[in-house]
């Protein structure tokens, strides 16, 4: 695999897993929270476990490509932490902005 399809397929992972926690009310997939809805603080949780695992993935992959893993300094991992919080926009505004007002909405009877 080249290097220039292996930064495709984890920018693709990143966008799709960036996204998750605000798609599914199940805390890490397993465990239901017990309100029924997750919390802010839950889908930040699991944002930044995605963001290590997609880490992980691209660590593996740059191994493998390139046969080291360069070194990196904080700018690096700070500079990825915003991007993937810029992938994730998609879902919160779908969660929190777009859903959340509907199911408000629904719950609120009109006067």
């Amino acid at each position: 695999m080249t290097g220039s399809a292996t930064v495709w397929i984890v920018v693709g992972l990143a966008c799709v897993a960036a996204n998750l926690p605000f798609l599914f009310e199940r805390v890490l997939f397993v465990w239901s929270h017990p309100s029924g809805r997750k919390g802010f603080g839950w889908r930040l949780l699991e944002l930044f476990v995605f963001y290590l695992v997609i880490g992980g993935f691209a660590f593996l992959l740059e191994g493998n490509a390139y046969g080291v893993v360069y070194p990196k300094n904080w700018q690096f991992y700070a500079a990825t932490l915003c991007l993937f919080l810029v992938f994730a926009f998609p879902g919160f505004v779908y969660c929190h902005l777009w859903r959340g007002n509907r199911r408000r909405a629904v719950e609120m009877p009109h006067e």
